[in-house]
Order: structure tokens, then C-alpha cells, then sequence
């Protein structure tokens, strides 16, 4: 059985009108910068435990880019979900997936709505991915409702934008503000334990402005 999203309030927010509005533009420079490959490659060195069984969500997937690196590394669980704010992005993201001949796009479902209010139960993912996204919310508000839907022991592939010069200029233009890592690691361990903190080389674009934590949903006392 697949996981089917609850309804939940559409309000249009300016985050989403921006997106909307950059949704092609942002996609041509992902792809430049190289973060599908330099994804693919981290995630394909984890043992991340996902089977034919498995649910997983991309949260705040805009294009996609980071599920098809998901794909890439030769994951294929049951159901993907890709979840994000923007309905243009979302859509391209569809188009992408059903183009793309390395993904299993039969499996992976885009929704659309926000963060902070995840239309999904407890406790229903084996893994999350998330980039680019818990910048433009409060740490721990994010971290706690995404904790709410990921399964005890399931993971948390979180890919904050890291304090660097280029990092400065996202956060100018893409309109977010950046958590200090300090932030990052002490709220992340209000619901998660830190399992792996992964830097990417400098010879890799996405190492200029990204870091990867791995996150482990701490078990119910």
C-alpha cells in the first residue's frame, strides 16, 4: 500500500511565488553546479538499509535534483515521495522524473505543501532527504515535524547551507537565512543522533555552500 497524503491547507506564501517564478532557472543551475552526482556519490557510500519495502520522502525536493540522485545511487525503495512548496517546481520535477531512463518514476509520488506541516502520519518514513529547505523556517520547528513522520531508527539525510562566502550569496539571493553548525548539531540532537557530519571536497561545486549531517531518529523512551 502506498503512503497517501492527508489534505492539508493551501496558502500561498512568498516563498512559494518565488520558487514558482525562478522554479526553471533554479533547476539549469543545479544542474550545472553538479549536486544530483555529488549526492548520488555520498549517499551510494551509506548503508542506508533500504529495501524494496521502504518509504522515503524528499522534503523540500523543489526539481527534484536530489531525488534523481537518490535514484542515481541505486536506491529503489517502494514509494519516494517528493514534497515541496512550489507547484512549478513540483511539475518539472514530474516531467524530469518520468524522462529520466535510470529512475523508477512509477514510484515516486509529488505532492505539494509545506514543511512545517507535512500531511503525513507518524512515524511513516524509513528515510528523509532534505536540502535547501529548513533555511527558510525555524530549525527546530522543521526538525521536530520532520522527526514526527520518520520511523524510530529511520534516517535523516539533512543537507543544511553551510556559513562560506558562497553560502552568503544564496542566502541574499534565494531570500533564507542560514543556521550556524553550532545550531545545527545541538538541535538536531533534540531529536536525532548524529550518526556522520560528510564535507564535500572542495572540488566539488556543492562543497562551496553544503555540508551533509546523517541523522538517526532517536528511539521512544
Amino acid at each position: 500500500m502506498s503512503v497517501k497524503p492527508q489534505k492539508a491547507a493551501n496558502r500561498k506564501t512568498k516563498t512559494q511565488s518565488f520558487y514558482d517564478r525562478i522554479a526553471e532557472v533554479h533547476n539549469l543551475a543545479l544542474k550545472v553546479n553538479g549536486y544530483r552526482a555529488s549526492v548520488a556519490k555520498y549517499l551510494r557510500s551509506l548503508d542506508l538499509s533500504i529495501g524494496p519495502d521502504s518509504v522515503v520522502l524528499d522534503g523540500g525536493s523543489g526539481t527534484g535534483i536530489v531525488t534523481l540522485g537518490f535514484q542515481d545511487a541505486g536506491f529503489r525503495p517502494k514509494q519516494t515521495i517528493a514534497f515541496d512548496l512550489s507547484i512549478k517546481s513540483l511539475k518539472i520535477a514530474r516531467d524530469q522524473f518520468r524522462k529520466e531512463k535510470k529512475a523508477d518514476s512509477r514510484r515516486i509520488s509529488a505532492v505539494q505543501g509545506n514543511i512545517l506541516e507535512l500531511p503525513f502520519g507518524d512515524n511513516t518514513f524509513d528515510l528523509i532527504l532534505t536540502c535547501g529547505v529548513l533555511e527558510y523556517v525555524s530549525l527546530d520547528d522543521g526538525l521536530r515535524e520532520i522527526s514526527r513522520v520518520v520511523k524510530p531508527g529511520g534516517r535523516l539525510v539533512f543537507i543544511p547551507v553551510k556559513p562560506s562566502l558562497v553560502g552568503s550569496v544564496l542566502e541574499f539571493l534565494y531570500k533564507f537565512k542560514i543556521h550556524p553548525v553550532e545550531d545545527v548539531r545541538k538541535i538536531s540532537q533534540r531529536y536525532f543522533n548524529i550518526v556522520g557530519n560528510h564535507k564535500f571536497p572542495a572540488t566539488q561545486p556543492m562543497g562551496w555552500s553544503k555540508s551533509i549531517f546523517l541523522l538517526e531518529k532517536k528511539s521512544a523512551d
